[in-house]
């Protein structure tokens, strides 16, 4: 075949309107059998990156709201200082305070605010804190420091490939391992354990994707270790404990880690990826607008609400989230929850779907009518 024969083989596939337009949703239902161990797969591409286009073919002002929010790292400074202070506190002078009263200030003071550090080191991952790619990193550095173990730029690392590759088996690292699938499944002690020690679960996940550690990793490593060090000598073994404990309560059985479960488990057929709208998102930086982050990855927190107004014939009609607490009982008390309720695409049906289908332009569709109803009229 001549090579002018295959370029137009090539964009002879681009011809089909994606039949998903505008909201994206898709045809594929999730089993009614709460015995199957195993996903839901969809023969379509993320919905995302197509619904941003539609999106904008309608609102192109929403490309006035893309920009930074240096506010967040201030936020991230005072969070940090106070969780610091707290440490010092039960480390150095509250020495015989009661283990439950330590556990229940772990749990509602550094559960609290570790969960919201995660928040902030999502929006630097981004690069919607500061214009400079050095500075977010910083600014993700900064919140790890309370952290005790190291997490912003693994998380900015995988958490970038989750966006570029959403279900993708193999290639999503946000997808449960096969092995959470099998001995956690349905069942809702297992599911509470699952909840409690999501941490872990993300841990593992990155593990199991086996890449080699990049530069910022290693850096994130050192930092913390030294960080660590550092709190071990100048306060106490107990303030790390305190430290420890709290990332373990806000990256699982808390309501601000609810998110995790909210944005991409399966509770409606056809959609994929859930938005909460309550008011935890006040304190949590509207980490629960979620269809609308993944639709449009360049717009802060502080104007994230603005595109939801703007696009509300998108997302309206989606189904979201109103409790993370109702989250978390749901996804636990419910037969049809579990690790396994998440859609999954193979790789080749990513990329037929982005190359096959295409966005239809409703400006040209609605130019042509207007003109069709001009020529009516005057006839």
């Amino acid at each position: 075949m001549a090579p002018h024969a295959i370029g137009a083989a090539h964009s002879e596939r681009i011809v089909h309107d994606d039949p998903r337009h505008p909201l994206y949703l898709g045809t594929w239902k999730q089993s009614k059998k709460p015995d199957v161990q195993g996903f839901v797969y969809d023969d379509f591409e993320e919905p995302h990156r197509k619904r941003q286009k539609a999106i904008l073919n309608k609102h192109p002002e929403v490309r006035s709201l893309y920009g930074n929010e240096p506010l967040t790292a201030f936020i991230g400074a005072l969070a940090t200082a106070v969780q610091l202070a707290v440490a010092y506190k039960i480390g150095c002078v509250w020495t015989d305070m009661h283990w439950s009263v330590v556990l229940a200030i772990a749990y509602f003071v550094g559960g609290t605010l570790s969960a919201l550090y995660g928040v902030i080191i999502h929006e630097a991952g981004h690069n919607l804190v500061f214009k400079m790619g050095l500075l977010n990193r910083l600014t993700g550095l900064m919140v790890n420091l309370p952290m005790v173990v190291p997490i912003s730029q693994s998380f900015r690392r995988y958490h970038l490939e989750h966006h570029q590759f959403q279900g993708v088996e193999g290639k999503d690292p946000d997808l449960p391992l096969d092995s959470e699938v099998k001995y956690i499944h349905n069942n809702p002690i297992l599911k509470t354990l699952w909840v409690f020690c999501y941490s872990a679960m993300y841990v593992l996940r990155g593990l199991a994707m086996k890449k080699t550690p990049q530069r910022w990793e290693l850096i994130n490593w050192a930092f913390t270790v030294f960080m660590d060090v550092m709190i071990v000598r100048y306060m106490s073994i107990r303030s790390l404990a305190y430290l420890a404990v709290s990332v373990f309560f806000g990256y699982g059985m808390h309501p601000g880690a609810a998110h995790f479960i909210q944005e991409h488990y399966i509770f409606r057929d056809g959609q994929e990826t859930y938005s909460y709208y309550g008011s935890g998102n006040i304190f949590y930086l509207n980490i629960g607008l979620h269809n609308e982050h993944h639709d449009f990855p360049q717009i802060p927190w502080t104007r994230i609400y603005k595109l939801r107004r703007i696009a509300t014939e998108f997302y309206d009609p989606l189904y979201a989230h109103t409790s993370w607490i109702g989250v978390i009982f749901l996804f636990i008390a419910s037969p049809m929850q579990g690790p396994q309720a998440r859609l999954v695409r193979k790789y080749k049906a990513h990329l037929s779907g982005r190359r096959e289908y295409k966005v239809p332009d409703d400006r040209a569709k609605s130019t042509a009518t207007k003109r069709r109803d001009s020529v009516i009229a005057s006839a």
